[in-house]
C-alpha cells in the first residue's frame, strides 16, 4: 500500500503550492461574493517559508504533493487567557486523495509542532456554508466558536 508522508514544505514546492492555492480559491468563491474576480492570491508562500512563526506542512504520495496547510504562531488579545495561539489555515488537498485522512494527517503534523511551542490554542476560519470543510474540522476536534457576520448597505 502506498504511504501518505507528511513533511514541512520547501521551496521546490512553491509551484504546486501556488496551485494548491488556486484550488482553495476555486472551491470557497462560491462562499464568498466579496473575491475580486481572478486573478487573486490569498498568501505570499514565499513569505510563508520564510517565516519562523510559521511552519508550512505538505502531504506527499510517492512524491507527488498532494495536500497542505500552515500553521503560524499569533498574538493573542489582550483580554484572553492565552498570549499567542496557533492560527491554521492553507488547508487544500487534491480532489482526488480527499476522504483519505489526508487533511487530518497534516493537521497532526502541525499540531506536534505548535505543541513544540507550547502553544496550547488553535484557531481557523471556515465559511459557515461549507459544510464539507465543517465536517472535517469537527472530524478533527474543531468546536465552532465565534460567527463573522456581513452585509452590504
Amino acid at each position: 500500500m502506498k504511504e501518505i508522508k507528511i513533511r514541512l514544505a520547501t521551496t521546490e514546492d512553491i509551484a504546486v503550492l501556488k496551485s494548491f492555492e488556486q484550488g482553495i480559491i476555486k472551491a470557497e468563491r462560491p462562499f464568498d461574493e466579496t473575491l475580486k474576480p481572478d486573478p487573486i492570491s490569498y498568501y505570499s508562500i514565499e513569505n510563508l517559508l520564510k517565516d519562523d512563526a510559521t511552519a508550512v506542512a505538505v502531504a506527499t504520495l510517492e512524491d507527488k504533493l498532494i495536500g497542505s496547510a500552515y500553521a503560524t504562531i499569533t498574538p493573542a488579545k489582550s483580554h484572553l487567557k492565552h498570549s499567542k495561539y496557533a492560527y491554521l489555515g492553507f488547508m487544500y488537498v487534491d480532489p482526488e486523495q480527499r476522504g483519505k485522512g489526508v487533511n487530518k494527517s497534516i493537521i497532526d503534523f502541525l499540531f506536534r509542532w505548535i505543541k513544540e511551542k507550547n502553544i496550547t490554542e488553535v484557531r481557523l476560519d471556515v465559511y459557515s456554508e461549507n459544510a464539507a470543510a465543517l465536517r472535517a474540522y469537527k472530524k478533527a476536534g474543531f468546536k465552532e466558536h465565534l460567527v463573522n457576520m456581513r452585509m452590504k448597505i
